[in-house]
């Protein structure tokens, strides 16, 4: 008898200390983990309408007022704010459904502020409303009927989700109606109120039981590469909320466009002139503001990359003497073209439109000198191996390899080489300029000459 209950005892013991433990984690721990909602803190239901959120605050302040309990101060401040909040039409959905609640920092800073203080004396209202109508800053705001359709564009998408009772969102207005404006021509633009339900919870990313969240909050900026038509391979901004921020991440993220990087006037020679191919136009965009190149900018800068290199330099008025007998500019904004030594700098003062920077561009992206220049020995046709390019059967071939220091006599010669490939019939030419390494330690304080550049 005692083994057959030693052996019923060792069977039920595993089950017993598991079950044990799943209450433990569902009644001490798991609640513990969850910080009590604002509908606890009023001893209400979770989602009840705001008729008993108004009832239930009544109540507990009738009982105040007759002295039947006296909250301390943090009390008073938890129940005011959940009663605040949840009496607000736009507040308490945006809790109900998304779980944000962007005030809450006041709850801490209020209690500190008035500790010691009878709850009487506390300042009423806690919450602070949204100063201005959504209509002043919404704009292009998608509903859950367009948004069906708005993929049928092959430009990528921009997506702001924002609230109309949101604080944080009103402050972001300024910078996204920047944002749109730099994002003009490259990309569409819209914004989804979380009134649209539907479309904003498709947006918001999921917690493990199941509920929407954001989770930075508001403003959430998402986007939609071109192609891109699902949630499944949209890109979600998780930085600052900045104009320089967002635009930049969504030229790299999801245009994949290159960054034109600032320089010092220190760099300028050695970073950026010096390393540039001599037969590409530079372009040098100079900013009081050290903003990024708009996307649009830097598009161009990847379709023209054959042609010419870009950087920016940040505009400095004590270096104003180093820039004007440099490259003859006298204020920012400007952009400045650098073509073949020698020649005068092309500058142009004045902000930079993108339809306009692209026509200049298209007018200046040569140099003023043809071009010899050639990748490979095989495509230069100077093979040590006899290959030609000219083929077998030329009689006759010449590889002519021009050398020497950037400057008039390198581009005469350049010139007359190309007079030689009009007038010679029936022979092959393969050509190659071969610039001699400069060094200096200055930038000139004459006109721009890349022998004097490091």
């Amino acid at each position: 008898m005692a083994g057959d209950s030693a052996a019923k005892i060792k069977a039920y013991a595993v089950p017993v200390v598991l079950f044990s433990l799943s209450m433990l984690y569902q009644l001490v721990l798991l609640p513990r983990a969850f910080p009590p909602s604002h509908y606890d803190v009023l001893g209400l239901k979770t989602y009840c309408s705001m008729e008993e959120v108004k009832e239930a605050y009544e109540n507990l302040e009738s009982k105040w007022n007759s002295g039947l309990e006296v909250p301390t101060t943090t009390e008073f401040i938890k129940i005011r704010y959940a009663y605040e909040l949840l009496t607000n039409s736009v507040w308490k959905r945006n809790y109900d459904v998304f779980g944000i609640n962007e005030q809450d920092h006041v709850l801490e800073k209020l209690s500190q502020q008035y500790a010691g203080e009878k709850f009487s004396n506390i300042a009423l209202p806690l919450l602070r409303t949204v100063a201005s109508d959504t209509g002043d800053y919404a704009f292009n705001v998608i509903t859950s009927k367009e948004f069906q359709s708005m993929f049928q564009d092959s430009k990528p998408w921009l997506l702001q989700v924002y609230s109309s009772g949101s604080n944080q969102s009103a402050q972001f207005a300024n910078s996204w109606k920047r944002i749109a404006a730099l994002l003009n021509g490259v990309a569409n633009i819209g914004m989804v109120e979380l009134g649209e339900v539907q479309v904003a919870a498709y947006l918001s990313e999921r917690k493990p039981m199941g509920r929407f969240f954001f989770r930075n909050g508001l403003p959430s900026v998402v986007a939609f590469p071109s192609g891109c038509k699902t949630s499944d391979c949209l890109i979600r901004f998780e930085g600052e909320l900045s104009v320089d921020a967002v635009t930049d991440w969504f030229a790299m993220a999801v245009l994949n466009l290159p960054r034109i990087f600032y320089y010092s006037k220190e760099s300028l020679g050695p970073r950026f002139l010096a390393k540039s191919s001599p037969h590409k136009v530079k372009v040098i965009f100079f900013s009081k503001t050290g903003e990024r190149a708009t996307p649009a900018i830097r598009q161009a800068a990847r379709d023209y990359w054959n042609y010419a290199t870009f950087a920016c330099v940040l505009w400095r008025e004590e270096e104003f003497s180093v820039w004007w007998n440099t490259f003859g500019v006298e204020s920012a904004p400007a952009v400045v073209f650098l073509k073949d030594p020698g020649l005068k700098p092309l500058v142009y003062h004045g902000s930079v439109n993108d339809s306009w920077f692209l026509d200049v561009l298209e007018q200046n992206k040569q140099q003023e000198l043809p071009q010899l220049r050639s990748l490979t020995s095989e495509e230069l046709g100077c093979d040590a191996r006899g290959y030609s390019r000219a083929g077998r059967d030329t009689l006759t071939w010449y590889c002519a390899i021009l050398a020497g220091r950037l400057g008039p006599e390198l581009d005469s010669m350049r010139e007359v080489s190309f007079c030689a490939l009009d007038y010679i019939p029936y022979v092959q030419f393969s050509s190659y300029i071969f610039p001699v390494a400069l060094s200096a330690s200055a930038f000139p304080s004459t006109s721009y000459n890349s022998s004097n550049i490091v």
